[in-house]
């Protein structure tokens, strides 16, 4: 099968929507995805996901299934000031490249960080979702691979954020989210493809295609927007830092 996993436009954070922009965006993308041949479609409650996915929705006369675990990963932590709370997916570089179990699968949700906050429960949360999609087209969890009695040729579209897209990768693909949190960039309407492959009868595993595709963006001419990119450089300041 295959799995569409799209973040909202750019983003309006003060009213949970999408900016001017953001909607332009989400109309490119509803021309190609339209186009596609989607089995089921499934979307963020928070509004930016959804105002993204109703453009498509509406063009295509279908509606998504609304998963709460596919709102953005919230796990907030004890910041390594101790000062604060904050997101478990947002730390300094000299802060997190320092500490080895945070490119570990399993041992970065044993750090002391991590544990400061429910990231364990969320990431859980989350995991039990996607495999529960899954299920739904043969595909059942059994260690870090799939079982499947029927293989499917299905596409699934999954409308959500950048952290929780994050936390997905990890899951399917069997690494620690925190290098994907760091050093990958989901912008806004962008795309990840991910297929199964079933070299082994009836066992299944997925394999990245492409991540944050912008493709139908590019085509028309807009360009993309920053969000979820820091500074390029640091003397810039009109850039997020």
């Amino acid at each position: 099968m295959r799995l569409l996993i799209i973040r909202h436009g750019d983003p309006d954070y003060s009213i949970d929507s999408l900016t001017p922009k953001g909607w332009r965006e989400a109309e490119l993308l509803s021309e190609r995805l339209a186009k596609e041949e989607i089995a089921k479609f499934y979307c963020s409650p928070l509004g930016r996901a959804r105002d993204t996915a109703s453009l498509t929705l509406k063009k295509m006369g279908r509606e998504a299934e609304i998963c709460g675990w596919l709102r953005e990963f919230d796990a907030p932590v004890v910041m390594p000031n101790g000062e604060r709370k904050g997101n478990c997916w947002d730390f300094m570089p000299s802060y997190w490249t320092g500490i080895d179990e945070f490119y570990d699968r399993e041992k970065w949700l044993e750090t002391e960080l991590m544990r400061s906050g429910p990231a364990k429960e969320q990431y859980r949360e989350v995991a039990a979702g996607m495999d529960g999609i899954l299920a739904q087209f043969g595909y059942l969890r059994e260690g870090k691979l799939y079982r499947t009695s029927r293989g499917s040729r299905e596409t699934a579209a999954l409308f959500c954020h950048f952290g929780v897209t994050a936390v997905l990768l990890s899951h399917l693909l069997g690494i620690s989210p925190v290098p994907l949190w760091h050093g990958f960039v989901a912008a806004p309407t962008s795309v990840t493809v991910l297929y199964t492959e079933e070299r082994e009868k009836g066992i299944a595993s997925f394999r990245c295609q492409s991540f944050g595709d912008l493709s139908h963006l590019y085509a028309a001419g807009e360009p993309p927007a920053f969000a979820a990119r820091f500074c390029e450089t640091y003397d810039n300041f009109d850039e997020r830092h």
